[in-house]
């Protein structure tokens, strides 16, 4: 595929679109919703979340098996009432977590698309610019050709 180069710089000003940031046309497509999972994904993610759902479960199983049988609300073995909430929580992340991620996937597709722009643009920038230096080029050695002529003779 080839792209029309642009001859001059006037050209390569027309042809400029302005570079649009990817984080805000992301974020500006969001509805609350999608913001609600990105959220939950970041921080379901983190170490923060696993060490509260560790010493919850800790203090949980810990309290069911070692405190006076009268305060003991899901009996040991089975601990009932901790399976249950423990599978609620999973069946409800787990959705949860795969949408952000895929909103976190078309957000990585809208910053690549965007790099791509950039980088086009740079391309084409730079191939004027090495095509106006070469034309500088010629017309210096035009200039040194003459000098020197008119210094030989």
């Amino acid at each position: 595929m080839e792209i029309n180069k642009p001859k001059s710089l006037q050209e390569l000003k027309k042809l400029r679109k302005p570079v649009r940031n990817a984080n805000i046309v992301h974020k500006e497509n969001l509805s609350p919703l999608d913001k609600l999972a990105i959220w939950i994904t970041n921080h379901v993610g983190t170490m923060g979340f696993f060490f509260i759902i560790f010493i919850w479960t800790a203090f949980w199983l810990g309290w069911n098996s070692l405190a006076p049988k009268e305060a003991r609300f899901d009996p040991f073995p089975a601990f009932v009432l901790w399976l249950f909430i423990s599978n609620m929580i999973q069946i409800f992340l787990m959705p949860l977590i795969m949408i952000g991620q895929n909103l976190q996937s078309h957000h990585a597709e809208i910053r690549a698309e965007a790099d791509f722009e950039v980088n086009t643009k740079a391309e084409l920038e730079i191939e004027t610019i090495l095509m106006h230096l070469e034309n500088q080029n010629k017309i210096i050695m035009e200039i040194l050709e003459k000098i020197e002529k008119r210094g030989v003779s």
